[in-house]
């Protein structure tokens, strides 16, 4: 029976969600993480070039599974050392794939964050394994070159290569808790602001990221591993994922949020994060998740941009910088530093936060200083600025704003 046919648009979306069980199941099935990933790769790869043709099967986790598992089982041939389980798996293989019916997605989050995997390598390798970013992608959302997360990712696959996964126990959990936080975190910012490519947006891996943030906090709906980081992280995307509809004018153009118009804004996303919060700013030590929500809901409840609280974001990035230190919170402290005391405090402030190598040359930092030139008065540098950082972001949404903005400043006056 032919498969049914699926629009050529959504492939690379069907072939996202379906990979995360179908490489659990995989892995599952043999125990090697390190050669199920590779093979699951090979799957993928095939089902891109054969499912186009000749449609959709109808069983397509099975269909996955199944040339996974023979891609396995030849890479097990070609090591003499195991040759005589051969036969074993090679029936394995052939039987009917065992497809689990539960949601494997979060459960392969918590695995891939192994203990014998440096941070780093456990956000890399989880990315890559569940997130489907490419390493490319990878390397915009942690601030490293692309050969670098390339790297991290083929040394933790040797690093865990033939080590069977098992769920962690209750010492180790908090610690793969965390590492998982951060993945859904760095998910969720790529499909917020793509980091490349002509889309602002990348709604499929914010959704994702949504989902499976939800399923980390139904599993510990208390936080009951300590300081309310996996709410905090929920309501932060639900009021950050709440100004997606109004980002993007009716023209295509970007918005900042001071242009935005709020009415747009997804009311219910930011009574549900907020009502998050309510339940973890109690708490007598939040996490930075949880700070960075609580900065997310004074700009969710200011009427108009105007009546915005700056002072209080900027008290919450000063705990925020203590609790979280690092470039891009530094950069965003700027900002808040500014709209309180001014331009010419906020470039100050700037030129120290980008002594740091992780931003000096980011097009948000250089976006940030024309900014706070054009608020300064500075408009020839400003424009200078603006057009710098367009040409520093892959993102062309984000090219053409900063662009824009650049045109903008081009009057009598102003040098070209």
């Amino acid at each position: 029976m032919p498969g049914r046919s699926e629009p050529s648009g959504g492939l690379d979306t069907l072939l996202r969600r379906l990979a995360p069980s179908v490489l659990a199941t995989v892995a599952r099935r043999h125990g090697d993480f390190g050669t199920a990933e590779d093979a699951v790769q090979e799957a993928l790869l095939a089902a891109a070039t054969r499912w186009p043709a000749h449609g959709v099967p109808d069983n397509p986790v099975g269909w996955l599974v199944t040339v996974a598992s023979r891609r396995w089982v030849e890479g097990w041939r070609q090591d003499t050392a195991r040759r005589q389980r051969e036969v074993a798996l090679a029936v394995r293989a052939a039987d009917p794939p065992e497809i689990a019916e539960r949601d494997d997605s979060l459960l392969l989050l918590v695995l891939c964050c192994h203990p014998a995997l440096t941070p780093v390598s456990q956000v890399g390798l989880t990315l890559r394994a569940v997130g489907g970013l490419t390493t490319a992608e990878i390397g915009r959302a942690l601030l490293v070159p692309e050969a670098t997360v390339g790297q991290r990712i083929s040394r933790a696959k040797a690093r865990i290569r033939g080590t069977r996964f098992t769920l962690p126990g209750p010492a180790e959990l908090p610690d793969r808790i965390a590492a998982v936080r951060q993945v859904l975190y760095l998910i969720f910012t790529e499909g917020h602001t793509a980091s490349s490519g002509r889309e602002l947006h990348r709604v499929d891996l914010a959704a994702e990221a949504i989902r499976l943030t939800r399923l980390l906090y139904a599993d510990q709906p208390d936080d009951r591993l300590g300081d309310g980081e996996t709410a905090g992280l929920l309501a932060l995307m639900l009021l950050t994922d709440a100004r997606r509809p109004a980002r993007l004018r009716p023209d295509g153009t970007l918005a900042v949020l001071a242009d935005q118009d709020r009415s747009r804004w997804d009311r219910a996303a930011i009574a549900e994060g907020i009502a998050l919060l309510e339940k973890v700013l109690p708490a007598a030590n939040i996490g930075a998740f949880a700070i960075q929500a609580a900065i997310a809901a004074v700009h969710a409840e200011a009427p108009t941009a105007e009546q915005t609280d700056w002072p209080q974001i900027l008290g919450l990035y000063d705990v925020l910088r203590v609790r979280a230190p690092g470039g891009m919170v530094e950069l965003n402290r700027v900002v808040a530093l500014a709209m309180v005391h001014g331009p010419a405090a906020g470039l100050a402030a700037l030129a120290q936060a980008a002594a740091d190598p992780a931003i000096a040359g980011h097009h948000r930092t250089i976006a940030v200083r024309a900014h706070l030139l054009e608020r300064r008065g500075e408009l020839a540098a400003a424009r200078a600025a603006y057009l710098e950082a367009a040409a520093a972001t892959l993102n062309l949404a984000e090219r053409r704003h900063l662009e824009a903005r650049a045109a903008a400043l081009a009057g009598p006056g102003v040098p070209r």
